[in-house]
């Protein structure tokens, strides 16, 4: 079916800026020009809009950037206008997108080799909750360390967003998931997506759960988001010329590796990825986010939502993330 659409752009809209970093009531509701595309660009009018910790790190200036200016990496919806060099879209066509800057607004101006289609089998918060976290799981398993059938690996933060997708894609893949997670609701959510074994870490010692699972042989490669307070005991988990994956950092800042470290526990592998050295072509991003929606259509991958609120409520999802309290997806609706 063809898409017919209009769209009326007004001079204004809704956005969350901020012009100062700090704590979560930084996050400002207000009124900003609606942006002027390049040649190279699209304008999206959203529908959904993801949140990930990438945005709390830039607005504590943790990660710097130019003042003032508006949060969020991710969304989904309609293409509002193209630039006059933009010949793979048009005004009308579904779309999601990652790795771009200015989400949390009514409208983005995104650069083209960031914007993936959607099919019309998903719906605008899946595609928004599931293109980037899903395309970074992706990465993990497909490309920085490629698990094959029969590798054990450990994930930690199970039920978080990437967490849940890279449990369900690991065990699509043929390997055995060990995963960590910090409630007993977390654990349930863990084991729906196909995880063998589940350490609640605040109760248990995940290395040593980890060497009783492994018959102390150790693991081939360890997918940490968590970062500070999991990095060391990550290390130990691994055997001989393992992987250490550190890809996000959501109890804080790693602190300086000593390289001679790497060697003392065997020639360990350290990496630490980010999803735009993993979409550097669009035959690389086509790839990732056609396998993620197909993968939906065809029941292979779930995506959870665990929160969902208005884009003005955009400080309340940050809190709740930060303090992990969510499960799955958060997104925000403009």
């Amino acid at each position: 079916l063809s898409r017919v659409f209009t769209i009326v752009l007004e001079d204004f809209m809704k956005a969350i800026q901020v012009k100062e970093f700090g704590g979560s009531e930084v996050l400002n509701y207000t009124d900003v020009e609606t942006p002027s595309i390049s040649s190279n660009e699209l304008l999206i009018k959203h529908e959904s809009i993801g949140v990930n910790f990438i945005d709390i790190y830039q607005r504590s200036g943790a990660y710097p950037m130019d003042l003032p200016f508006i949060p969020g990496s991710e969304g989904s919806g309609i293409v509002a206008e193209v630039g006059k060099n933009i010949k793979d879209f048009k005004v009308g066509d579904k779309v999601a997108y990652s790795m771009a800057s200015g989400g949390y607004a009514e409208y983005a101006k995104v650069a083209e080799n960031t914007v993936v289609s959607v099919p019309e089998s998903i719906d605008f918060t899946i595609a928004a909750a599931s293109i980037l976290q899903g395309m970074t799981a992706h990465y993990l398993a497909y490309s920085t360390f490629q698990l094959q059938p029969g590798h054990t690996c450990l994930i930690h933060a199970g039920a978080g967003g990437v967490g849940l997708l890279l449990i369900q894609m690991a065990k699509n893949i043929g390997a055995k998931v060990i995963t960590t997670v910090s409630t007993e609701e977390k654990k349930q959510l863990a084991l729906e997506a196909g995880a063998d074994e589940v350490i609640i870490y605040t109760k248990q010692n995940f290395v040593e759960e980890v060497s009783k699972i492994t018959h102390g042989k150790g693991l081939p490669v360890v997918y940490d988001s968590v970062g500070n307070t999991t990095f060391d005991g990550s290390i130990d988990c691994l055997h001989s010329r393992g992987y250490m994956v550190l890809y996000g950092q959501s109890s804080g800042a790693v602190s300086p590796v000593d390289p001679q470290l790497l060697n003392r526990k065997g020639s360990i592998f350290l990496t630490r990825p980010s999803l735009g050295a993993y979409m550097k072509t669009r035959e690389e991003l086509n790839w990732r986010s056609g396998d993620i929606f197909r993968w939906i259509d065809e029941g292979k991958l779930n995506v959870r939502i665990g929160l969902s609120l208005p884009l003005s409520k955009a400080a309340q999802a940050q809190d709740d993330l930060g303090a992990r309290k969510t499960t799955g997806k958060v997104v925000l609706i403009p």
